[in-house]
């Protein structure tokens, strides 16, 4: 018989619905008309033996015993599981062929792998294991990819690196946690300081923020700029282009702070003619956003809806499982296999169906475009989070299930409208021997952008809106008076060589303002684009490729963690370090608080999964930097601490438990 293991009860039941009647249900398992049974896990069922397994001393906290280093690894059954654990022992030892179901992602590999392993099968049978990658649990989804089975060895190299994944995060996580939280209480902290390779670096991307924000010294700086009149009577302004010899009157940024120097270039043009020297205008396009992966959908999530990232991934964890309105969520990718495209007038109809307000961008979309998304080359073990072709009554949805769904739904309309096109124009002036640079951009078609405005907007003024940013991309907000406005304004239509009248100079004083506190969109954002954060120029050029700080499936998790763990704290939407926090960070060598050392542990691990590196040469040298980062550990850092961590304490009064360490958790029960 065929034993399918799925990775968790949902998924079983799904491949059992398209399997031959009749079915019937045992504890833990469903056995189907011809025979074969599917079973499954539930998250992980076995987990990373504690340090006292490996020796009974390690159940007290010393700095001696640092670092632990097993010599040889350990799973054990977890508890709540074990029965689960014994079915599946059961059914793998009595099966002829297994067929390997878990997600289509790292984790999911080893999820399932670890069973098989820790089982133990003879090599014929292990060498017959076949993989089911399954993305979407609709009948006629699941029965595609069962017909579409695979090699199970063909991700030997996926496993390879969850596992280095999840034993590095051990060793790294109990040990520095261990040291911490030891030096932490010889200072009078009483309490556990939890570190990990990635949440640790995300807490000091947020205390040095912070840190910034409290330490901003707001400079004034100043902006010129022309109001020009054209020989019919039009007028438009240009900013004045600082030349090289105004150098030593600007900052690092290039704003001019002397306010002597934009006043005098202000009296200069007053009343004086204006040549233009250049006056250009391009006619461009942009392509539709592509569709989501899980991070791009929670950090517009948290913009539009204010929800945060575990929100968000619970969310779409019910649309999947229990709906089964949306593709696998917890995808790191944005595109999507050709093959799909046979689906696009049912996957539409259903979007339709369910969202009510986007019936009309249904219509309108034209099914016969093709965007850059459909790329099978950019598709690996899974694709971009889509609506699926199921059609549910929207009344079955909450509130935030239906939000979330139009979000994706947008996005995959977007797809099927033609680019966004606009003009960008730019006239250059010489005045007075200074030159001045007006430019604006005119949206001529709005394309794909239709989707994306307001149904209480003005069909008039959608346009216009498209304009509407000042020189940083950001909306200006009503009744905010700015000469950045100059780039949304309308250009008369000009020549090389025609003249103009400045007819009076405007000084704009600014201030420089501080970074603004993150919110859960902005950190999110920093976890995925890490590269701005990294100092390393090739780990950086590196992380242009990469997925960024932690993975799709991780990261809500670990900002939440570091709530829990009482060392981030919401003040509204911003998220600002605790006390605690910021004295855990100055208490760690840099290298464990800034995103390069993950970040390198990424690509590597990475590399692993394409075959360009192995375990071994991951491993190493990971392990042999432990010994340098515990006796950089500065318990100095932890005085101001001193009496305080009682709740912490308290909340994790069972010790040696791995809610009590940093490493991320190999063994949490993922949906």
């Amino acid at each position: 018989m065929r034993l399918f293991i799925a990775e968790k009860p949902s998924l079983g039941r799904a491949i059992a619905d398209v399997l031959p009647k009749p079915h019937q249900k045992g504890e833990g398992y469903i056995q189907v008309g011809n025979g074969d049974y599917v079973s499954w896990c539930i998250g992980h069922l076995l987990e990373q033996a504690q340090p006292d397994v490996y020796d009974p001393a390690y159940k007290q906290w010393k700095l001696e015993h640092l670092p632990i280093i097993p010599s040889q690894w350990q799973l054990v059954p977890k508890a709540n599981t074990k029965k689960q654990l014994s079915v599946l022992r059961k059914l793998i030892k009595q099966a002829d062929h297994i067929i390997h179901a878990g997600d289509p992602d790292r984790e999911g590999q080893i999820l399932v792998d670890e069973v098989i392993n820790f089982i133990g099968i003879p090599a014929t049978k292990r060498s017959t294991i076949q993989r089911c990658l399954i993305s979407d649990l609709n009948p006629n989804s699941v029965r595609k990819s069962l017909a579409s089975l695979r090699d199970n060895k063909d991700f030997i190299p996926l496993a390879t690196s969850a596992l280095a994944r999840a034993r590095a995060d051990w060793l790294y996580g109990i040990n520095m946690s261990r040291v911490c939280s030891i030096q932490g209480r010889k200072a009078g902290y009483q309490g556990v300081l939890s570190v990990g390779r990635v949440q640790t670096p995300l807490l000091g991307l947020v205390v040095r923020r912070d840190l910034e924000i409290e330490h901003f010294v707001s400079k004034p700086y100043y902006e010129v700029f022309a109001l020009l009149e054209t020989q019919k009577g039009e007028q438009f302004r240009a900013k004045w282009q600082p030349s090289e010899a105004c150098q030593p009157y600007q900052d690092e940024e290039g704003r001019v702070i002397s306010k002597k120097l934009a006043e005098n270039v202000v009296k200069r043009i007053t009343d004086q003619p204006g040549l233009i020297t250049a006056a250009t205008n391009k006619r461009k396009q942009q392509a539709a956003p592509l569709p989501y992966n899980l991070s791009a959908l929670q950090i517009d999530a948290a913009k539009r809806y204010g929800l945060n990232a575990q929100q968000v991934l619970n969310t779409c964890q019910d649309l999947y499982e229990k709906h089964k309105l949306i593709t696998y969520p917890r995808s790191d990718c944005r595109y999507l296999p050709k093959e799909h495209l046979i689906q696009i007038n049912t996957v539409t109809a259903a979007i339709s169906h369910v969202c009510e307000t986007l019936r009309t961008a249904t219509n309108e979309a034209d099914l016969s475009l093709k965007s850059k998304a459909w790329n099978d080359k950019k598709v690996e073990a899974h694709h971009a989070i889509i609506p699926t072709e199921r059609k549910l009554d929207p009344s079955r949805l909450a509130k935030s299930e239906l939000q979330i769904y139009e979000l994706i739904a947008k996005q995959y309309l977007a797809q099927f409208y033609p680019a966004w096109q606009y003009d960008d124009r730019k006239i250059e002036v010489e005045i007075s021997g200074g030159k001045f640079v007006a430019t604006a951009r005119q949206t001529v078609d709005l394309g794909w952008k239709k989707l994306f405005i307001k149904n209480n907007e003005k069909t008039s003024d959608k346009l216009n809106n498209q304009n509407n940013l000042n020189e940083q991309g950001s909306e200006i907000k009503e009744g905010e008076t700015t000469y950045d406005q100059e780039t949304q304004q309308k250009l008369p239509n000009l020549k090389k060589g025609d003249i103009v009248q400045c007819l009076q100079g405007e000084l704009a004083e600014r201030m420089t303002q501080p970074p603004k506190p993150f919110t859960d969109a902005t950190l999110l954002s920093a976890m995925t684009g890490i590269a701005r954060f990294v100092k390393d120029p090739e780990i950086k050029k590196i992380l242009r490729e990469t997925d960024g700080l932690g993975t799709e499936a991780t990261r809500a998790g670990i900002i939440e963690l570091l709530f829990k763990r009482q060392f981030l704290t919401r003040q509204g939407k911003q998220i600002r370090s605790t006390e605690t926090g910021r004295q855990l960070i100055e208490s760690l060598p840099e290298v464990a608080t800034t995103p390069d050392m993950t970040a390198h542990w990424e690509s590597q691990l990475t590399s692993i999964s394409n075959k360009e590196t192995s375990y071994q040469r991951f491993m190493e040298p990971m392990t042999n930097t432990l010994h340098q980062l515990i006796m950089q550990v500065n318990v100095k850092a932890f005085e101001p601490l001193k009496g305080k961590g009682q709740a912490a304490k308290k909340k994790t009064k069972r010790s040696n438990t791995k809610a009590r360490y940093g490493h991320s958790n190999h063994n949490k029960k993922r949906g």
